[in-house]
This record gives C-alpha cells, sequence and structure tokens, in this order.
C-alpha cells in the first residue's frame, strides 16, 4: 500500500466517523441547517488540506471540533457583515426610491406622444441629450454634424416640444382616456 492510499484511507475512516458528530455540533450553532452543512463540508476541507497535521486518533475529534469552532466563527462573522451590507443598500435604495414609478406614467405617455409629433431629427437630438446623457460635442459625433449645429438643433427642438406640451406636465394621475374607462352613473 503506498503511503497516498494509507493518507486517504486514514481521512475517509475520520470522515465516516465524525461527519455527524460535527454536523450536530454545527446544527447547535447555526440559524438554518444549510448553514450547518457547509460549515461541515468547510471543516472538512480545511481537514483534507491540513491531514498531514491531522493528530492521531483518539485526539483527531477534539481537532476537528476546534476547526469547526474556527469555522463557525467565521461563517457568523461573514453573516454580520452581510447583514451590515445589506442594511447599507436597503437604506441607499429607500433614499434613491421616493417617487412612486406609477406617477410618471402620464407624464412619459405626455412626452411620448409629442416626441412622435416632432421631425426625427429633432427626436434624435433630444433623445441623444437627455435619455443617453451625452454632450452636444458627442451628439454631433453621433450625428456626423457640427457642434454649434447640434445645440443649434437642440435649441428649436427644446422649443418645439415645449409648444406641444407647455413648461408644466400637470400634475401626476391618471389620464383617462388611456388609463381607465367612464364608470356607469349611478341608478341606471
Amino acid at each position: 500500500m503506498s503511503s497516498g492510499t494509507e493518507h486517504e484511507d486514514r481521512f475517509r475512516r475520520v470522515y465516516a466517523a465524525n461527519f455527524e458528530p460535527l454536523l450536530a455540533y454545527a446544527m447547535r450553532r447555526v440559524e438554518q441547517p444549510e448553514d450547518a452543512a457547509d460549515v461541515v463540508a468547510e471543516t472538512f476541507l480545511v481537514a483534507w488540506r491540513r491531514s498531514r497535521e491531522m493528530p492521531p486518533e483518539p485526539e483527531v475529534r477534539l481537532w476537528l471540533h476546534g476547526v469547526a469552532r474556527r469555522v463557525l466563527a467565521n461563517h457568523h462573522r461573514g453573516g454580520l457583515r452581510r447583514g451590515r451590507l445589506g442594511e447599507r443598500l436597503r437604506q441607499r435604495l429607500r433614499a434613491a426610491v421616493t417617487v412612486d414609478p406609477g406617477s410618471e406614467v402620464p407624464e412619459r405617455l405626455t412626452m411620448q406622444a409629442a416626441l412622435a409629433r416632432l421631425g426625427e431629427l429633432d427626436r434624435e437630438v433630444l433623445t441623444l441629450t437627455f435619455w443617453e446623457g451625452l454632450e452636444p460635442r458627442e451628439v454631433a459625433t453621433v450625428l456626423h454634424v457640427s457642434p454649434a449645429a447640434v445645440r443649434t438643433r437642440l435649441s428649436r427642438a427644446r422649443a418645439r416640444l415645449r409648444d406641444l406640451v407647455g413648461d408644466d406636465l400637470g400634475p401626476p394621475g391618471h389620464v383617462l382616456d388611456v388609463m381607465a374607462a367612464q364608470a356607469p352613473e349611478e341608478g341606471r
């Protein structure tokens, strides 16, 4: 028998004799059973990597419990870090999402209808500038015109759009002809 085979056989015996006690140990120390399985898997991975350092049979169980204890400590620290990160992300999302997206629907419909009534070049200059966030020089590159021509077209396109929409899109709410049917009157 080679020393590699003896080494693998010993590891298999240690695994078989200690898997269930380590799983029970981990189950009592984590909230989710899946986490206990991960702790035991990580414990045996460490044991495999350090198997040359594994003590003789009578002490191996205690050594494995020591490894499992350190794996659990890492698991708990990782959980705390994930929890803090999750809370920071939730706070950012709450701060970023202050407007009900549904309240923007009438404005979007009005804007889309107005854009559809503009010429293709006016629509392209406006959408490249405001939706895509391009600077006039960048729009000029896309459209193969000079930046001065883009600034002129942008100014004219904004004026045409303002004529179609007005300065104020109105208060948020439902657009009756698009969003809802007229309700029947009572008593009929």
